[in-house]
């Protein structure tokens, strides 16, 4: 079983999402087929926020129930729209005091480049089985979107909204109201607030689909959105001590999504290390060296070195992506 684990981190996704565009990119060229995609190649694939959005394209069906989009157009999503995702006028600033008293984007800009994307395909149509995460803020719980769940219209959903749920960042986007097929409504954020890195919910989401699976026929490829190697956002003692809620609010949900995507990196190390399969787990973490951390700088100078420090990892890693590939080919 082969399962692809996509991160959140914003405009960031243009980190996983170019490192899967030269994955693809070279199964195509072992292949010499240039309709495969990397959906193709793999059992699941899970994401949470900007890595969901990115699932939620990749999983997209055209009309012969094939993907949709190709993981470059799936990419191209952030360059053609992130400007307008993240776009704030002046009165959007002063009026949410720069997202303190209210969500720092109108959602218009996101929802508009999702149904661009994904029209009305509903998840029971993806062609791949497939884990987004969300929560609800209303039953208090973590909630888990796959294919293999939506058998009537009170639990399937259009992609467009999960892809919305999943990327409703506290303090960024307005908690996503989101309907299922019958009108069941939810209110839901983020799936960064607890599963910021899913790729152990998806692993566990995996033997759910082959009860007794053994970790030797598993393969496990997990992508970040990148590591903030100039420590931009390190905070010291002199400057955090005196903090109250208002100072807490960003560097918090900032602290708390890398510390879940660090830890289920380790737990995920130690699982197939300790079970003698370290080579069936992959965990691609590219540092942020040109870039910006911050997840809502998409100026077209900012995308362009997330793409840039992308492409750094690449050739400076040439043969651990050579492994990716020759792992999705097994």
């Amino acid at each position: 079983m082969k399962i692809l684990s996509i991160d959140g981190g914003g405009i960031r996704g243009i980190i996983p999402g170019t490192i899967l565009a030269e994955i693809e990119k070279r199964i195509i060229a072992k292949t010499k087929n240039e309709k495969v995609r990397i959906a193709d190649y793999v059992d699941l694939i899970a994401g949470t926020s900007t890595g969901g959005i990115l699932v939620c394209i990749l999983v997209c069906p055209d009309k012969d129930n094939q993907p949709k989009y190709s993981a470059q157009e799936a990419v191209d999503l952030y360059f053609n729209n992130g400007h307008k995702i993240f776009l704030t006028s002046l009165w959007q600033k002063i009026k949410t005091m720069g997202g303190v008293m209210n969500e720092k984007y109108p959602e218009g800009g996101l929802e508009e480049s999702l149904k661009e994307y994904l029209g009305d395909a509903k998840l029971s149509q993806v062609f791949k089985p497939c884990l987004i995460t969300s929560y609800d803020i209303l039953n208090r719980r973590s909630v888990f979107f796959n294919k293999l769940d939506a058998k009537d219209d009170y639990t399937d959903y259009y992609l467009r909204d999960l892809a919305r749920a999943t990327s409703a960042a506290p303090t960024y986007f307005e908690v996503s109201d989101t309907h299922s097929l019958s009108g069941t409504e939810y209110p839901l954020i983020d799936g960064g607030v607890f599963a910021n890195n899913p790729a152990m919910c998806a692993l566990v989401e995996g033997t759910k689909l082959n009860p007794g699976i053994n970790l030797s026929s598993v393969f496990v490829l997990s992508i970040g959105t990148g590591k903030d190697k100039k420590k931009q956002h390190s905070y010291t003692f002199d400057k955090a001590k005196n903090w109250g809620i208002a100072g807490w609010i960003v560097p918090l949900i900032d602290i708390l999504m890398s510390a879940n995507s660090e830890t289920v990196d380790y737990q995920l190390r130690k699982i197939f290390e300790n079970t003698g399969h370290p080579k069936n787990y992959i965990r691609i973490e590219p540092d942020l060296v040109v870039a910006d951390p911050s997840m809502d700088n998409a100026t077209p100078e900012n995308m362009a070195a997330l793409k840039q420090d992308a492409g750094m990892f690449i050739a400076e890693n040439e043969d651990l992506i050579n492994q990716v590939v020759d792992a999705l080919l097994a």
